[in-house]
């Protein structure tokens, strides 16, 4: 299993995880809580449900560079480019916009 957490504009919004049985994102209580919450994307509205998908989340994986910077970091930490949640939680911890991804778990 392999678990980030999803800042939006600095806070915690909640949690990405992949395990065998695909992908999962939630919003952690206390942001779904707070007056001021925003969705990380129109795709992943507040709720306390969990968003499944057996594979990477579409919000999540447009989040993955394309191109020149795709290839710079397959080389610079020899990725493998179809592990959509390793090219995630390496490339995307302080991308561009309101939300980052923060390596929490990694094995």
């Amino acid at each position: 299993m392999r678990k980030a957490e999803i800042t939006c504009n600095g806070r915690c919004a909640g949690w990405l995880i992949e395990d065998g049985g695909g992908y999962r994102f939630f919003y952690y209580k206390a942001y779904l809580e707070s007056p001021d919450a925003r969705p990380v994307s129109l795709s992943l509205p507040l709720r306390a449900e969990a968003f499944t998908s057996m594979s990477m989340i579409p919000f999540f994986d447009g989040l993955i560079p394309e191109g020149a910077l795709l290839d710079a970091a397959l080389k610079h930490w020899k990725l493998d480019p179809r592990d959509r949640m390793g090219l995630l939680m390496h490339c995307c911890r302080d991308c561009p916009g309101a939300v980052g991804v923060h390596p929490l778990i990694m094995e």
